[in-house]
């Protein structure tokens, strides 16, 4: 039987509240208490069934981790292992510590310097949200872990909504999120990066933008578009699924049903207002408007390229033997998610899923103009299209998903060890 779709905040059944205000046996009151009652209120039974999926998984991480720390220590020989929390503090793990604890210009340093490390390329979002937990937990690498802990549960939740909504089947929320918590790059879902509280914005926004609730979705792509530039990605899909539910509103209902959509639109201008004001600020400090993408250009080679370019230097990077063992491994990757990402593009088209193509098209568009791919592997755990359509395969061919895990948990497990014990993947 088909699910009906709901918004991120509405009660499973979509008719009205789950819990009647002042009911026998529930804490309504202001407090911690009697907000995650409501909350839990507000998950069905396949709510809580994607959860305790989501909480395995971290348990099972937290073991590799704890494993990878013993057999993989930073020198050969060490008798000791490295602290408990240490595998999870690597790359771009340290540029958002740095920059939550000492500002993007401490001391009057900036690009202007020798050896500056360019962390004006990341967003102010998630290193505001670094400094507020750290108020609260002292280490700051257990305050990034907790961000992510969190945020990733209300991403599960989300994407299984969107799946349910999407696919007939009463599986599909569950399935969607197994392919996406086991998928190659799932560690980073786990770790102190901004994959996971993206989407805990950009999920819920995606589905209140399908029941038309526009200012919502609007104020959550927002939120998105302080952590990572795919928001303004979201925020044109969401767009486009303005104009076409509007067009379609105006042809069914028009008169006052239009103008009301229209009045709305406002809302989808919205989410410009973060890179627009980080922009401000790095200009305030550096003088240089274009400061974020000069910073991606020194420290990443995001200089422009055209897309056979990008291909042909990361193709070399794979397999032309200028690189080690490791980085050409990923390069081969960065390759295979490209064409994963074109292949999604393919179907999303051919299925005339407009705006969903339009978030996939561009985040291949930024990914793949850069000198070489980077991140792109990455970048796929932000392609919600991509887990649901992998779900609705398995369920139509029950054996798909027997081959999916038996591809994607060595991949996903030495992806895992590669983070785990600093070196790059993803």
């Amino acid at each position: 039987m088909r699910s009906e779709p709901r918004g991120p905040l509405a009660p499973p059944d979509g008719r009205g509240p789950a819990v009647p205000p002042g009911g026998p046996g529930h804490d309504t009151g202001p407090g911690p208490g009697g907000w995650i009652r409501r909350t839990a209120a507000r998950l069905d039974s396949a709510d809580r069934t994607v959860l305790g999926l989501y909480l395995l998984t971290r348990i099972s991480l937290a073991i590799t981790a704890h494993l990878a720390r013993w057999l993989f220590p930073g020198q050969s020989g060490a008798r000791e292992a490295a602290p408990v929390l240490a595998p999870f503090q690597h790359w771009d793990a340290n540029h958002y510590l740095h920059i939550a604890r000492d500002g993007y210009f401490p001391a009057g340093e900036g690009p202007w310097i020798s050896g500056w490390d360019s962390r004006e390329a990341f967003f102010p979002g998630y290193p505001l949200t670094l400094r507020a937990v750290h108020a609260v937990v002292p280490d700051w690498t257990a305050a990034g872990l907790l961000i992510s802990f969190a945020a990733g549960a209300v991403a599960v939740v989300a994407l299984a909504r969107i799946a349910r909504a999407y696919l007939p089947d009463s599986a599909a929320g569950s399935r969607t999120v197994l392919f996406l918590l086991l998928s190659p790059c799932a560690v980073f879902l786990a770790v102190g990066y901004t994959e996971a509280l993206f989407l805990a914005f950009a999920l819920p926004a995606w589905l209140a933008a399908t029941h038309h609730r526009w200012a919502l979705a609007a104020v959550l792509t927002t939120l998105g578009t302080t952590v990572r530039i795919s928001g303004l990605f979201l925020a044109a899909a969401i767009g486009l699924l303005f104009i076409l539910a509007t067009a379609k509103g105006k042809s069914a209902a028009p008169g006052r049903e239009g103008r009301r959509s229209w009045w709305a639109a406002g809302w989808t201008l919205l989410p410009a207002l973060p890179p627009a004001a980080y922009s401000w600020y790095l200009h305030a400090h550096t003088g240089n408007w274009m400061a974020w993408k000069h910073a991606q250009e020194r420290g990443w080679y995001r200089t422009f390229h055209t897309p056979w370019e990008a291909w042909g230097n990361t193709w070399t990077g794979a397999f032309g033997h200028t690189q080690s063992t490791g980085y050409a491994l990923m390069f081969q990757a960065e390759l295979a998610a490209m064409l994963v990402g074109l292949a999604l593009v393919a179907v999303l088209l051919y299925r005339r899923r407009w705006p969903e193509a339009v978030y996939v098209i561009l985040s291949l568009w930024a990914l793949g103009t850069s000198y070489w791919y980077t991140s792109v592997p990455r970048a796929t755990l932000l392609w919600w299209p991509l887990w649901i359509g992998l779900a609705a395969l398995s369920l139509r061919r029950p054996w798909f998903r027997t081959a999916y895990l038996c591809v994607a948990a060595p991949v996903t497990t030495l992806v895992a060890l590669a983070f785990l014990t600093g070196r790059w993947a993803g």
